[in-house]
């Protein structure tokens, strides 16, 4: 099972997934005032490349911002992809 991890350093964050402390995968943000994130850049290791983990980093981003009632701006263009092809996402996106 993958667990997608989050951290958060002032008004940068990222979503990612560690194995045996190595990063695998992540998908980091900057906020733009205080209820709105913008992913900038996603990063999948080649051996999980197609199991779904970006898929994953970006439904852990749309969970915490639906628990803290902000918005997301998907700059980065695999992020933008994945919230394009889902409206159940629109709840949370700035376009």
């Amino acid at each position: 099972m993958i667990e997608v991890q989050h951290r958060e350093n002032g008004h940068k964050g990222a979503f990612f997934v560690e194995n045996q402390g190595k990063l695998m995968a992540q998908m980091t943000y900057s906020w733009a005032g205080p209820d709105k994130l913008i992913i900038d850049h996603t990063d999948v290791s080649d051996s999980l490349r197609g199991k779904g983990v970006g898929n994953l980093l970006v439904e852990a981003s749309v969970a915490y911002a639906r628990d803290r009632n902000i918005k997301i701006i998907p700059l980065c263009t695999f992020a933008k992809s994945v919230f394009d092809k889902n409206p159940s996402y629109s709840d949370v996106t700035l376009k």
